[in-house]
Parts: structure tokens; sequence; C-alpha cells
């Protein structure tokens, strides 16, 4: 049932699921007392290396402000097709402010607002708000917009489109969307074996934009042994930010004994960032939502902590992180620095204006 205006009752139960995990929703937690995690000594000096890039990219941040402009612009309840991006803590505070979180257009009250997801969604959703009469305003990321526009284009070329991602995850739904006679779905170098296509030669592959980089290389490189004539995207699919938060993790694993991902459990770019950390040299290496849920066994005889944060993550679960470590003694934080993000989009046309009608700024990048 869709929550009255000005109610402020929590989404309980798992609305979502991607990446095979059913991730719940919640009130925003009271932080974890300071001093749950003990000082533990170690041979040797504690310190950790904080990984940048880290947290917000520029397509979270537009699709999170977007969500908050439009509760300023238009009052609650603003309704949300699926999560606005993949943070539970994000999510359930946005929840409190007065989004309303649903699975599908079809529970959204007529002529009510909604704003699709950073994942974007495809035509037949598009099609499904305008039937209800909503006021959709479109925070999809340009990078995966990119994606949908490469889609729709090779399919209208009649080009068989290999599309490399996870199934059951909404950006590739939506991909696939846009071109649903043309696609087929491939998710990981384990898939290409089996594979079959009706014209080996008239093939391209296009990726989710938040794999991991190496996985979706070594895809590439097997279907091009299999399809020498499989052609690559006009440009890469891969976002930068997912990137680049790969480039710094690979980085600090090498030093690190213990790599702490801060991230949420359905949110594909934080979980490939601990599977990135195993294997290029980190020790050990956990996601966690809350720093919380950190461990004391975790951090048995480890001297060097690498500490990093998804895409979709707000620097203040980071900093919360570090003020435990800093409590279990690893108060020496050094930054490992591996790029400069300043990467701006601007709002969806329906927000960019204040409360005066005047233009606003763009917004994106690590601001906040």
């Amino acid at each position: 049932m869709p929550r009255l205006r000005g109610s402020r009752s929590p989404i309980i139960g798992d609305v979502t699921i991607t990446n095979g995990h059913s991730v719940p929703l919640a009130p925003p937690r009271v932080p974890a007392a300071r001093g749950r995690l003990r000082d533990v000594p170690v041979i040797g000096p504690k310190r950790v290396l904080l990984a940048a890039p880290r947290g917000y990219c520029a397509g979270v941040d537009r699709a999170v402000v977007a969500v908050e402009k439009a509760l300023e612009q238009y009052g609650e309840p603003v309704y949300v097709r699926k999560q606005i991006v993949h943070n539970v803590h994000v999510v359930s505070t946005l929840e409190q402010r007065g989004a309303v979180f649903v699975d599908d257009v079809s529970e959204v009250p007529r002529g009510s607002h909604v704003v699709f997801s950073a994942h974007g969604v495809s035509p037949a959703v598009v099609a499904g708000a305008a039937d209800r009469d909503l006021h959709a305003i479109d925070a999809t990321c340009p990078l995966v917009t990119k994606v949908h526009r490469e889609a729709t284009r090779f399919a209208k070329a009649e080009r068989t489109i290999i599309l490399i991602g996870h199934a059951g995850h909404e950006e590739v739904e939506g991909t696939m969307g846009h071109a649903p006679d043309r696609t087929i779905l491939v998710n990981g170098p384990a898939d290409v074996a089996a594979l079959d296509v009706p014209d080996p030669d008239n093939l391209v592959w296009l990726s989710q934009t938040t794999l991991s980089v190496d996985e979706t290389m070594e895809t590439v490189r097997l279907l091009r042994e299999k399809y020498p004539s499989i052609e690559n995207p006009p440009s890469d699919d891969i976002c930068y930010a997912t990137q680049n938060r790969q480039v710094a993790v690979k980085k600090v694993a090498p030093a690190a004994d213990l790599v702490i991902v801060v991230g949420s459990a359905n949110s594909s770019n934080s979980v490939r960032l601990v599977d990135v950390a195993l294997e290029y040299g980190a020790k050990d290496a956990h996601r966690v939502d809350y720093a919380e849920e950190i461990r004391q066994e975790w951090l048995d005889g480890v001297r060097t902590v690498g500490v990093t944060s998804g895409a979709s993550v707000p620097e203040v679960l980071v900093a919360e992180v570090l003020e435990q470590l800093a409590d279990a003694g690893y108060g020496s934080v050094e930054e490992v620095v591996t790029a400069h993000e300043d990467l701006m989009f601007s709002l969806p046309r329906e927000l960019r204006t204040d409360a005066d009608g005047k233009s606003t700024r763009p917004l994106g990048g690590r601001t906040r």
C-alpha cells in the first residue's frame, strides 16, 4: 500500500534482488558506540591505507540529489522505482525524508511524481509510467544512457548484441529492454563456451557499467577467440568510477593484511572491489554496510588495513569506519591516490531550477 503523505513508517522487508542478494530496507541505524573494537598489539606499527578515488561518483550524486530536489520541489511523497542507488543507508535515509520506493510503476498512484533510478529503465517502464499519467523524472546515470543508445542503434542495424552483465541487475534489465529481440546476456567467462548465436559474423558486445574490468576483458578475450569478427562498442562501457576504484584497490591490496570495502551487498561495484582486493594480494577482504559490522577477529595480527568504498557510498560511512579502526589502534591514515575525479552531470531537466526559478549548478562528482 502506498504511504500516506506525512507518514514516517519505514519500508521493512526485501524489496530488491540483484547479484543474488536480497537486500532489506530499514530506518537508518544509530551508529555503534566508539571503542567497540579493542586495540590488540601486533608486531610492528598499525596503519590504514585509504584508497582514492572512493565513494560517490557523478552519476550517484546526480541521482541522490534528484530525489532530494524532487522532495523539496514537489513535496512528499515522491515515488522512486527500485532503489535510487544500491546502498541501504542512502535509500533508508531518503525513505525517512519522504521518498517511497516501489518495485514497479503500477504501484504508484496516478498523477504522482516518480523518479527512475540511476540504473536506468526499459522503454516499457517509461510507457507504463505514461499510461498512469505519472510525472517521471529520469535519474538514469548518463553513462548508462550511453549504453542504452548503443543498444538501440545496434538493434536498428540488425546486429546481435552480446551484453556482458549480471542477470537480474536493474541496469541489465533496462539495457536489454532497449533491444530485447537482439540481445544475448553473458554473465561472465564461464558462459562463453556454451554460447550459440544465430549470426556469428554480425556481433557486437556491450557491458554493464559496474563490472570488474579484468573479468570483463577476460570475457571479451574468450568472445574474440570464438567469434573473431565481434566488434567493440564505440567507447568503453565500464564507467570511469568503477575503473578508478578498482585501480585504487589494486594499488592498496598488495600491502594490506585486510581490506575493508564499504558498500551494500546488491552493489555490483562494491562486491567487485572485494574480489579485486583478494586477486591483487590482500590477505583478507570484507564488505560492510556500516562500521559496526567490522569484527574483532578480522584484525587479529593485522598491521595494515586498506579501506575503500563503492561508488554509491556516502563519505560519512567511510569516516565512521576510520573512527572504529582508530579505536583499535589504526589511527595512522595514509591516502593512496591513483586518480582525481572532477566529472559533473546536470540534474534531470525537471529539476534544474530552484524555488525562485533560477537555474541550478551542475551536480556530480565527489561533492557529498
